[in-house]
């Protein structure tokens, strides 16, 4: 949708998908196929390494850039991905967070990487209890922010934010494309099937050296992981690949859903349409 939606208004796309940007990984995270990168223009795919450290931060300055880029050429930019924190920081800016030593973040992922989601919780719900109880208590990745900026400055995370928006110098319009439950739970479980067919395991298999780092806590990567180092068989490791994207998606629409500001379209023929009329671009 993003691709006609960019061709109709000749212009470009950032993406906003905090795992498509690194180099090293494909069939997990789905890139965009050669025919759409070769359509239109993408900022953010295969932008960086899994080496580098890439933060929400990080890619609204990323992004602010490639807006003005894009600014200079067209009227219109389109920016498509499910990763909501990152959305949130190009719409309104983000909160000034303390650095983080690295030796903090690679202990909490190790310890998360061997316990699990249950430990995270845990030491989360008990070591900062006023984070906990407004928290995405099933995002591993923001339970994991959480700790280590409470382990670095002995506060809770929820100090530092002002909720300050900051105001960008362009219009922004939200839109959100959505399916019925079951379709959606369906084309996930097709995905999954089709990832595993076109060498998914493989792919992993070659990153079992980095396994550890941040970028590689992922689903689809961390359950192959586990088979790999036989904690699991494969055939397990794909229903939790499935069941745990499952729970992604749930989680994306109910951070989506607290966004008044976002209009929701069922995603279908009509969809495109209706967002260009929304838009009201010059059609030529």
């Amino acid at each position: 949708m993003a691709v006609e939606l960019a061709s109709a208004l000749h212009t470009e796309i950032i993406s906003a998908d905090s795992r498509q940007c690194y180099r090293e990984l494909n069939i997990g995270v789905a890139k965009p196929g050669k025919e759409e990168l070769e359509k239109v223009h993408h900022y953010f795919i295969n932008s960086h390494s899994i080496h580098e450290e890439v933060t929400a931060a990080g890619f609204e300055q990323y992004a602010l850039k490639a807006c003005k880029e894009i600014f200079k050429k067209n009227e219109y930019a389109v920016m498509v991905g499910g990763t909501g924190l990152y959305l949130k920081a190009f719409c309104e800016g983000l909160d000034n967070m303390p650095e983080i030593d690295k030796q903090i973040r690679e202990a909490i992922i190790q310890e998360y990487t061997v316990k699990g989601l249950a430990w995270l919780q845990k030491e989360v719900a008990e070591k900062d209890p006023d984070f906990w109880h407004t928290a995405e208590q099933q995002n591993p990745h923001r339970l994991m922010r959480a700790l280590e900026v409470l382990l670095q400055t002995g506060k809770s995370i929820a100090s530092f934010r002002t909720n300050h928006k900051t105001e960008r110098p362009f219009n922004i319009k939200k839109i959100a494309l959505t399916l019925p439950k079951n379709i959606l739970h369906q084309r996930i479980n097709d995905r999954v099937d089709t990832m595993i067919e076109q060498g998914l395991v493989e792919e992993v298999k070659s990153l079992i050296p980095f396994q550890d780092i941040n970028a590689l806590q992922t689903v689809g990567y961390k359950e192959l992981f586990a088979y790999l180092n036989g904690t699991v068989t494969l055939s397990t490791a794909i229903e939790q690949i499935k069941t745990n994207t499952r729970r992604y998606a749930k989680r994306q629409v109910t951070w989506f859903k607290k966004d008044d500001s976002i209009k929701w379209l069922e995603s279908s023929a009509e969809a495109l349409p209706a967002i260009i009329t929304d838009i009201k671009p010059p059609i030529k």
